[in-house]
């Protein structure tokens, strides 16, 4: 549930690391910003996915009747 939430609520606040913020600061246009950030919660997802994954095949594994 945890990530769920924080994959949600990173897409509505915008995740920038401190150099991804400093690079755009500097002059990139607002698109240039918008698909950094869907960049950014991209290959932020994709973990959680996969140790979901993972998880519930295990958890069937053990589980299983």
């Amino acid at each position: 549930m945890g990530a769920i939430l924080t994959v949600i609520f990173s897409a509505i606040l915008g995740s920038q690391c401190a150099m991804c913020r400093a690079v755009l600061e500097t002059g990139a246009d607002a698109e240039t910003a918008k698909s950094l950030n869907d960049g950014i919660v991209y290959l932020m997802v994709i973990p959680y996915i996969l140790v979901g994954v993972v998880g519930y095949a295990v958890y069937r594994q053990f589980y299983k009747k």
